[in-house]
């Protein structure tokens, strides 16, 4: 389904950020990508729906593709018309507006696959508490409340893949895992999703596959469970030292054991 190809992004035509990155989502999977703050997860989502330009960002090598149709720097509506729909990282509601009103905005370059009607009942079965609050102002909502109205007013646009850029961020450990049941059967109806985490115990829970990266490149890749079972994952972003000891605040300090994918 989505398909990025030794991809290279630039900012400000200086700041290298992506460095011949590729990786790839199959048709209803779920995919983790995982990796620290400033890795590029957030620009490789610009880069596949179109989003970079307003970021003064832009592909220099590489491709994107969404079912065999380069979608390589492609206008943002056209991207989402073709299936594909992202959640932003902060949630990013219009916080005036009603909640039925944000919904609707997600309708706006929905695909034809299925009504607005049927997308707006699918979200609030997906929701309850949206549909409870449905006339409630989207700024009041709580940090959970808000992070599934991004969620669904994304689904609104029918997508067949699902973007999702840190959903877990902020929310109290019951709420993270509300969204990663919401995300699994936002799946199990049929949309593919491609979710960026630092969360990845939550992110691996649910994947089919992941991609770890570092300063811009996939260092690792491989099924969840694989990478979940990895004493080098499990070290360094599932914090379970290799050796099963804890360590003291100062120990963790100074320690800096080398990766074996970076030796």
């Amino acid at each position: 389904m989505l398909a990025v190809a030794n991809l290279e992004v630039v900012y400000d035509d200086v700041v290298l950020v992506l460095r011949g990155l590729s990786l790839a989502v199959p048709d209803g999977g779920i995919v983790a990508l995982l990796g620290a703050n400033g890795a590029g997860k957030t620009t490789l989502l610009r880069a596949v729906t179109g989003l970079l330009v307003p970021h003064r960002g832009r592909i220099t090598k590489g491709s994107v593709t969404f079912d065999g149709v380069d979608v390589t720097g492609a206008d943002p509506a056209d991207v989402v018309r073709l299936g594909v729909a992202q959640v932003m990282e902060g949630r990013r509601v219009f916080a005036e507006l009603t909640v039925e009103e944000n919904l609707r905005v997600g309708a706006h370059n929905r695909r034809a696959r299925a009504s607005a009607k049927e997308s707006m009942a699918r979200v609030l079965d997906l929701f309850p508490v949206l549909a409870k609050r449905r006339g409630s102002t989207a700024g009041y909502l709580s940090g959970g409340e808000q992070q599934m109205l991004a969620i669904g007013r994304a689904l609104m646009a029918a997508p067949r893949l699902l973007l999702l850029d840190e959903p877990s961020l902020g929310l109290a450990p019951r709420l993270v895992e509300q969204v990663r049941d919401i995300i699994a059967e936002i799946n199990a109806q049929g949309t593919g999703v491609l979710l960026v985490e630092q969360n990845a115990v939550m992110a691996l829970s649910i994947a089919d596959r992941g991609y770890v990266m570092e300063v811009g490149s996939v260092v690792r890749d491989g099924p969840a469970a694989e990478l979940m079972d990895d004493a080098d994952i499990r070290e360094f972003y599932l914090g379970a030292p290799a050796d099963g000891q804890r360590r003291s605040f100062a120990e963790v300090k100074s320690y800096r054991r080398r990766k074996r994918w970076s030796a």
